[in-house]
């Protein structure tokens, strides 16, 4: 399955750092790892929340593939309108989650100044 993630500069240069193979660990903070199923939506997070709120004011769409086996195990969730799908993935299955990355995350778009 291809799925999306927006996220901000310091998120980037860990998964950077990474090989551009994981996600890093989340904070105590973030129980849950929250990819999205259209890149359409991770858009509008990158550029209205990430390239706004984050103290750089950049945000990033990354793109990446999960093995579907694996992720049929989590339920997709509306949280606003019809194309505001996302996975939920518990912060403590994350590691097991990035073990199931096919290849590399990608960036496919970038905001800010």
């Amino acid at each position: 399955m291809i799925l999306f993630r927006p996220v901000g500069t310091e998120e980037l240069k860990l998964i950077r750092e990474s090989g551009n193979k994981r996600f890093p660990p989340r904070f105590p903070e973030q129980p849950i790892f929250y990819p999205v199923l259209n890149e359409e939506y991770a858009i509008e997070i990158a550029s209205k929340w990430n390239a706004v709120y984050n103290a750089d004011h950049k945000g990033y769409v990354t793109r990446f593939e999960v093995d579907d086996d694996y992720v049929s195990r989590y339920e997709t969730h509306i949280v606003g309108s019809t194309r505001h799908e996302e996975l939920w993935v518990p912060s403590e299955e994350l590691e097991e989650f990035n073990d199931n990355i096919k290849g590399q995350i990608e960036v496919t778009q970038e905001f800010g100044p």
